[in-house]
C-alpha cells in the first residue's frame, strides 16, 4: 500500500507532482490557510506532511498525525512554527528548505529600501493621482545609498548575501550577530561592532534574524531611539523582532526617517496606525516570491518526503537527532 502525504496548501511548480510519483498525495484544494480544526482532520493518519509556515506544528498536531507520521517539511526556511523538540521527542524529523531563497529575501530587502528612500510608492501614487503637474527642486525628497553605511543584524546566509550586494554602492558594513562571522567578513568587508554601536551608526538597518525567544523585539523603542532620525529600517526576517507598535510610534514621531516591511508581528494584520504613515513601505510577506524560489521551495520539501519515507535520508533536516 502506497504512503500517504498530505500537502496543506497548493504550491508552485513539480513539487506535488514529484510526490504523486512515490505517493498517495491529498492537497488541500484551496489557496488559504486551513483552520486549526481543519489541519487536525486532515494530517490524521499521514505518513508525511508538506506544511506552510503559518500552520502551527505543536505535539497534540504530531499525535493526531499518528505512529506513522515521520516526516513535517516545512515549506520555508524558518521554522518557529513548528514545536521542534516535540517532533524528536516523537521521533518526527523536520525539514526547511534553507538556501533556495537566500537571493530572493536578499533582493527584496534591498527593494524596500531603495523604495523607502526614494520614496517610490509615494511619488507612484501622487503621480497616479493626476497631482504631477511638472519638475519642482523640493518635490519627494530622499535619501542617499550611495556611500552611506549599511548595518546588518544577523550574519547568516541572507544576511551575507544582502551585505554583499552593497558593493555595487561602495557602502561600509557594520554588523552583529551572537559573535563574529568570519566569512561575513572576508566576502563583504563588513566590520562587527555590537548592536548599540550598529543602530547608532548606521543610515540603514536590514533585519535578517530568526525569530527565536532571544530575538523577539530585538528592535524595540531603546532601539530605535538609538538611530539616527534620518536612519532606515528594513525587516525581511520575521515580524516578532520588532515591537510594532513602537516602531508606529518612532516613524510616527519623526524618532527614524522610515522602514520597509515584508513581515508584521501578528500577521496577516498591522499594528494600529501603520497603514495609514507615508514613511513606510509594506509589502505581504513576499520576500522568497518569485516563480524559480518558490518552485525551488516545493522540490526541497518534496525530496526531503520522499527520502525519509523510502528509508533515506533528507537534503535539509533541522532535527537530525531524531533520527537515532
Amino acid at each position: 500500500m502506497k504512503k500517504t502525504v498530505y500537502v496543506t496548501r497548493p504550491v508552485p511548480g513539480a513539487a506535488i507532482s514529484m510526490l504523486e510519483k512515490e505517493f498517495h498525495v491529498e492537497v488541500n484544494p484551496e489557496d488559504r490557510p486551513l483552520t486549526r480544526e481543519e489541519l487536525k482532520k486532515n494530517v490524521r493518519g499521514k505518513d508525511g506532511v508538506l506544511c506552510m509556515l503559518s500552520d502551527v506544528i505543536d505535539g497534540e498536531l504530531m499525535d493526531i498525525a499518528g505512529p506513522n507520521c515521520k516526516i513535517f517539511a516545512n515549506y520555508a526556511v524558518g521554522y518557529n512554527n513548528v514545536d521542534v523538540s516535540a517532533a524528536t521527542k516523537r521521533g518526527i524529523l523536520i525539514t526547511n528548505t534553507p538556501g533556495i531563497l537566500d537571493n530572493a529575501t536578499a533582493d527584496l530587502a534591498w527593494a524596500l529600501l531603495f523604495a523607502v528612500s526614494r520614496r517610490v510608492v509615494e511619488s507612484d501614487e501622487f503621480l497616479r493621482a493626476g497631482k504631477f503637474h511638472g519638475w519642482a527642486p523640493t518635490m519627494f525628497l530622499g535619501r542617499d545609498i550611495t556611500g552611506k553605511t549599511l548595518g546588518v543584524v544577523g550574519a547568516g546566509r541572507i544576511g551575507t548575501n544582502f551585505a554583499k550586494k552593497s558593493k555595487g554602492f561602495d557602502m561600509k558594513v557594520l554588523y552583529t550577530d551572537i559573535r563574529p562571522n568570519h566569512e561575513f567578513e572576508r566576502l563583504t568587508g563588513g566590520k562587527y561592532v555590537s548592536l548599540e554601536e550598529l543602530l547608532e551608526q548606521s543610515d540603514f538597518v536590514s533585519l535578517h534574524v530568526p525569530l527565536m525567544e532571544g530575538t523577539k523585539h530585538l528592535i524595540g523603542a531603546e532601539e530605535l531611539r538609538r538611530m539616527k532620525k534620518t536612519s532606515i529600517l528594513i525587516n525581511t526576517s520575521r515580524g516578532p523582532v520588532v515591537d510594532e507598535v513602537a516602531l508606529v510610534r518612532a516613524l510616527r514621531d519623526g524618532e527614524i526617517w522610515g522602514a520597509g516591511l515584508d513581515v508584521f508581528e501578528k500577521e496577516p494584520e498591522m499594528a494600529e496606525g501603520l497603514a495609514e504613515l507615508s514613511n513606510v513601505v509594506v509589502v505581504p510577506h513576499i520576500a522568497s516570491a518569485t516563480i524559480e524560489t518558490r518552485e525551488g521551495m516545493g522540490e526541497i520539501a518534496a525530496r526531503n518526503i520522499i527520502g525519509v519515507l523510502t528509508g533515506d535520508r533528507p537534503l535539509t533536516c533541522v532535527n537530525p537527532e531524531a533520527m537515532e
